[in-house]
């Protein structure tokens, strides 16, 4: 398998720079995996197309500002993006340009944070000089959102904060939004839950794993960037619970996807769990727990194209994975591209079942 087998050519006219408002009015496209068949819907339509039979799973991660804006001693600018909180104070970071260990970082002229060394010299930690509680007031108040580079937005901080944020975050710690959920109104879910549709949520803060760029060895290697995850008792039981009694098990994005495939036993229940995940699914993959996906429309050759690919493949279909242009969900793509549909993070939706 290689990464030019999940190619595609898609009109950058199509890249979504800005919500839908409302957010459900978004376009939602049906695919069944086994035969391909396509419908559309628009994302308020869930109420039509999922039964009291059915359970939806979501990814509750708050997104933090976790683009800083620094200086160097000499004045030279540097671009941080913080991926992962190692402890109150440190966190592991892409910065650019690049950086040396053991250096000083300013802002305003005030030494804020110094470098040290990682295994990997592509993630310098930075650590920073002041105490947690004010770190946190600093990042709040001076950080960016972390909007991906192919989205340009005509909007100010405080507008993005609340576009690339689901409606039910909870949880701090992601650097990227769970773009399936981002979909969801306040209404859309009280609708949902009225029409007898069970709501679980879980939480796995989006970072490298989810959204910089497989690489060759990780393709071979079959791991991704490690990301973390929490995984609750009383949710793990009421999602075994619904499984065993026959309800159908939709995961709202692939990161909810992951979690739920992670924490799966030898006999295919859920385990409650805190941890860290570096599962990669790619097709041939063998999905034990979820029966539905909700999910937007990816990046060519992204971790996340290789997991929808690989749900509408053999085993979990009758259809063996060849490449993407080829197989029922690029298609359904190219299906949603003559119908000029959204793409990407802000962009349009798909369900799966």
């Amino acid at each position: 398998m290689k990464l030019t087998n999940f190619d595609y050519h898609l009109p950058p006219s199509l890249i979504a720079h800005h919500p839908n408002n409302p957010r459900d009015r978004s376009r939602l496209l049906f695919l069944n995996k086994t035969t391909g068949q396509t419908r559309h819907y628009h994302f308020s339509d869930l109420t039509k197309l999922l039964t009291p039979n059915d359970v939806l799973v979501l990814n509750q991660t708050k997104v933090f500002p976790a683009r800083l804006h620094l200086h160097k001693s000499t004045g030279g600018k540097v671009e941080i993006l913080l991926t992962k909180r190692l402890s109150p104070n440190s966190f592991e970071a892409i910065s650019k340009p690049g950086l040396k260990p053991n250096q000083p970082l300013f802002h305003n002229h005030k030494h804020i944070a110094t470098t040290t060394p990682n295994s990997n010299p592509e993630l310098p930690i930075i650590n920073f000089t002041i105490s947690a509680s004010k770190l946190d007031q600093f990042i709040n108040s001076t950080g960016a959102t972390p909007i991906p580079p192919y989205i340009h937005p005509h909007s100010t901080e405080n507008k993005l904060r609340h576009y690339y944020q689901t409606v039910f975050a909870k949880e701090s710690g992601s650097v990227a939004a769970p773009t399936a959920g981002l979909h969801f109104t306040s209404r859309l879910l009280k609708n949902l839950s009225n029409h007898g549709v069970n709501i679980q949520y879980l939480t796995l803060h989006v970072g490298l794993g989810t959204f910089k760029p497989v690489t060759s060895k990780q393709l071979s290697t079959n791991t991704l960037h490690p990301e973390s995850y929490n995984l609750n008792s009383a949710t793990a039981h009421n999602l075994n619970q619904a499984k065993q009694s026959g309800k159908r098990i939709i995961a709202v994005g692939t990161t909810t996807t992951r979690v739920l495939e992670s924490c799966l036993d030898q006999n295919n229940h859920l385990t409650p769990s805190n941890g860290q995940t570096q599962l990669f699914i790619k097709p041939s993959y063998h999905f034990r727990f979820i029966d539905g996906l909700i999910t937007n429309f990816h990046l060519p050759q992204s971790s996340l194209l290789m997991l929808t690919s690989a749900f509408i493949s053999h085993p979990n279909t009758p259809h063996h994975f060849s490449s993407f242009s080829k197989s029922h969900l690029g298609q359904a793509y190219q299906a949603a591209i003559e119908q000029r549909y959204r793409f990407y993070s802000f962009g349009d939706a798909m369900i799966i079942i």
